[in-house]
């Protein structure tokens, strides 16, 4: 069973960074995809970045996140990380790491952490 459990979110100004780390238990690390969403009150739940198992990374959003967000990980931790550059207010959201099997919909196939709050004033 996979366990994800998310931190690094918190309260920042505009303009501002923030880290946030995802660990993952269990044995599927490497040979699942995995990956950050995020979720504005109101709105569906929508991808940020994701890595496949064979380390492509895919950045999601257009525009409105383009070149602000890395997603890189740590294999010998079990952790995945997403550093956020010059936060927006619009970045303000449930942030939420998931690991699925690769091939299948994420949204129907993740288990997912207990989320962490960014928000951005």
């Amino acid at each position: 069973h996979v366990q994800l459990v998310e931190s690094g979110g918190g309260s920042v100004q505009a303009g501002g960074s923030l880290r946030l780390t995802c660990v993952i238990s269990g044995d599927s690390f490497s040979r699942n995809c995995k990956g950050w969403f995020r979720q504005a009150p109101g709105k569906e739940r929508e991808g940020v970045a994701a890595i496949a198992s064979g380390g492509l990374i895919t950045y999601y959003g257009g525009d409105s996140m383009k070149g602000r967000f890395t997603l890189s990980q740590e294999i010998a931790k079990k952790e995945m990380y997403l550093q956020m550059n010059n936060l927006k207010p619009e970045d303000t959201a449930m942030y939420y790491c998931g690991s699925w099997r690769c091939g299948m919909n994420p949204y129907s196939d993740a288990d997912w952490g207990q989320g962490t709050q960014v928000t951005v004033s």
